[in-house]
Parts: C-alpha cells; structure tokens; sequence
C-alpha cells in the first residue's frame, strides 16, 4: 500500500535501505531536474565534503549512499539516490534530498513529485513506492529545493517531508551544510573552449567571441627623399617595351 504524504508530515521507515525518486514530467521550456543527498551529522553539518551525494560524486566513500543513472518512465523521467539505513554509519543523523533544476528554476518543472521505495533486494524494491509527495516549488525563483529528510528517531528512521527553496541552487545548499565549494563550477560543465584545448590545435570554435586585440599604429610611408627611382626595364632593340622574347628551346642550345 503507498501512502500519500502531505508536505510537513513524517512517517516511520522500516525498510533497511530507501531509494527517493524524483520524477517529473519534461517538457519544452522545462528544465532538467536532478537528485542529490546530503549526510549530515548530530550537528547538521555534513562530516566532510565526501557526504555530498550527487553528479560529478556519485558514489559516497562508504558505499553506503550513491546517485543512479536517469531513467525514462513513459511520459516521465526519474532521477534516483538510495541510502542504507540499517547499515548507516552511527555518525550519520540526518540525509537530505535535494532537488535541483538545470538551465531554470522548479517552478517551471511540471508534476516533480517524491517516491519512496524500498532498495533491500527482492520483490518489494521493484514494486510500488511505499510513499510519496508531490512536491510544490518554494518560490518561483528556486534552482534548488530540499524536498525531505530521512532522520533517525527511536532506534530506526522516518522520513520528513519538508521543503526549503535556494535561489542560489546548489552553491546555497552545499554552503549551508559546510560543503566547500567553488562558486564558479556551476557542475553542469559546458563543452570546452577549442581555443584552449590542446586536441583542437587552439583553433576557436566559429562564432566564438574573440578576444579584443590592441590596434596596432599605422606605418608611416618614408620620406619621398628617401624613395630611390626604379630604373625602366631594358627595352629589347626592334621590340615594344611590353614585349618579352620566349625562352630559348632546344633549337638554340649549343650554337
């Protein structure tokens, strides 16, 4: 049975390891959306900048939290992270779900919901979720958005479905949690500058801006004094000026 959540509302997980999907509904003018989790510890900081689960890491050292591949369910796309829960480091508290957009902000992205599956093996991980929430954007202006938590509680673990936008996206919250960041990787690498990539031959791409070269000074024409006459070509005897003879054949060689 899958329960459907309210945001702000929590429940109980029992499963030893939880798989979040993200999926939404693409479109034009609909950026693309990707997954992420944060471990944290008692003091809501993450351990050190391996906690940070997500596309250029998607793997966490431990083996215990990692990113998978999008997927294309019908009209939907998903984009997924699971994490053990029973085999959680003890100093683990908290693992945040992050929702980010590429190319635009989530109030553009359409039916972004949140789905809870059980990850342990056999049937039950490749059934139904267990839950889920439909995810309303904070803000019109969000590139990223926290969209739950699993915490522990008594023993075990429940989920929580808060929500909390970043204008800043993924910049905002890693810097929130103590992750190290530098603010001009956007993660999203464009493709690189042929002017400086050695396998182009520093040939720029077309329609690339070039960089402003200095204006070079005119050269000065030199004196007339110090312009010397050319002589007139020779003229041949019999012959007009613009005349010239043909080379000389074989006929000629020798006499």
């Amino acid at each position: 049975m899958t329960h459907a959540m309210a945001q702000g509302s929590d429940m109980s997980v029992s499963v030893p390891a939880v798989r979040a999907v993200l999926r939404w509904t693409p479109g034009a003018g609909v950026p693309d959306v990707d997954a992420c989790v944060i471990l944290l510890d008692d003091k809501g900081r993450v351990r050190s900048d391996a906690d940070f689960v997500f596309y250029n890491q998607p793997r966490h050292p431990s083996g215990l939290a990692r990113k998978l591949p999008k997927k294309r369910q019908g009209e939907g796309l998903t984009d997924s992270v699971e994490a053990q829960l029973a085999r959680q480091d003890p100093s683990v508290d908290r693992m945040i779900l992050v929702a980010s957009a590429d190319g635009g902000t989530l109030a553009r992205v359409r039916n972004l919901r949140v789905e809870l599956h059980d990850a342990g093996g056999g049937e039950a991980a490749a059934g139904e979720p267990f839950a889920y929430v439909d995810i309303q954007p904070d803000g019109s202006a969000s590139s990223a958005l926290i969209c739950g938590e699993l915490r522990r509680a008594g023993g075990g673990w429940q989920f929580r479905a808060v929500t909390k936008g970043y204008t800043t996206g993924l910049v905002g919250v890693a810097g929130e949690f103590g992750i190290s960041v530098d603010e001009t990787d956007t993660g999203h690498h464009p493709t690189p500058d042929p002017a400086n990539d050695p396998a182009s031959g520093g040939r720029p791409a077309p329609g690339a801006a070039q960089a402003p070269q200095p204006a070079q000074a005119p050269q000065s024409a030199p004196p007339a004094a110090a312009r010397q006459p050319q002589p007139a070509p020779p003229i041949a005897y019999g012959y007009p000026p613009a005349f010239t003879l043909p080379p000389q054949g074989p006929q000629f060689i020798g006499r």
